[in-house]
């Protein structure tokens, strides 16, 4: 499995400087676009930028004012609204030394770019993570409980251990239960297993054993129902759609069985993980 760990420390408050530059100089601000195209790379509207960094901001003072060390934060990048789910996207926020010794905010993630077929693991700054051309600007966390922050907490800033369930081969609808290919949501929760629950077996750690502490704790996916003539112009129009890893039975039914945001921030709160509810900010 791949253990690649790309690392963007840019603060929010440098890239709000760079927002006030002319446009013509915001090609400097490019970014991936999860599980999108990108042909032809176009500088971000000067709008998008400060409507990103001004989320980026109030997101800070909200996570400074919360007292936790991590939350599980979330974005609305993309429209899922005709499969009943709000946001698309999540990672880590986690409070991470600079070489000062003071404490930053840091997201820890999995991106897909341009479509490709593969994906890498990031860690950004607030600002970046909302730099992605967003559906709409708004974030979601979930408060993990106490304990659940200290496990957290202590793999995120492992480098080796946080990437050790990685895997490259990317498709946005990946089987809930399978190995083939690994999204961004699945990749974070699988993650989470590994810090909560390190007993399940010795040796180097697996996702089928993070996907058995999932079932053990009650995880239930998102189903979600996507037609044949649908899977079908996915699989042949974009490299990172693919549906042979879902078992016939459910994909030939229309049962697309996958992690969503909505589904991890249910499951925390059944499993114990937070005693605090979803926070939304608009």
């Amino acid at each position: 499995m791949s253990t690649l760990f790309s690392s963007h420390q840019v603060s929010w408050r440098k890239m709000l400087a760079l927002a006030l530059l002319a446009l013509g100089l915001l090609g400097s601000l490019q970014t991936a676009h999860a599980g999108r195209p990108c042909d032809t790379p176009k500088p971000p509207k000067l709008q998008t930028v400060t409507q990103a960094l001004a989320l980026a901001e109030r997101t800070l003072h909200a996570l400074d004012a919360s007292g936790a060390q991590v939350v599980i934060l979330a974005r609305a990048g993309q429209d899922l609204t005709s499969y009943g789910l709000h946001y698309s996207h999540l990672g880590f926020a986690y409070q991470q030394p600079d070489s000062q010794g003071h404490s930053q905010w840091r997201v820890l993630h999995k991106l897909n770019q341009c479509g490709t077929a593969v994906s890498d693991i990031y860690r950004q700054g607030l600002g970046e993570f909302f730099m992605d051309d967003l559906w709409r600007f708004e974030a979601a966390w979930v408060v993990p409980t106490p304990e659940v922050q200290t496990r957290l907490l202590a793999l995120l800033r492992d480098q080796p251990r946080a990437v050790s369930l990685h895997h490259r081969p990317y498709s946005m609808v990946s089987y809930v239960w399978g190995q083939k290919y690994q999204q961004s949501n699945q990749w974070a929760i699988e993650t989470m297993s590994l810090a909560m629950a390190p007993e399940l077996g010795m040796g180097p750690p697996t996702r089928e054993r993070a996907q058995a502490w999932m079932q053990l704790t009650g995880y239930q996916p998102s189903v979600l129902k996507i037609g044949a003539f649908t899977r079908l112009g996915g699989r042949i129009t974009s490299a990172n759609v693919a549906f042979d890893d879902h078992p016939n039975e459910k994909r030939f039914n229309d049962r697309i069985e996958t992690v969503t945001v909505d589904s991890v921030f249910a499951w925390m709160q059944r499993a114990g993980l937070t005693r605090q509810p979803e926070v939304n900010l608009r």
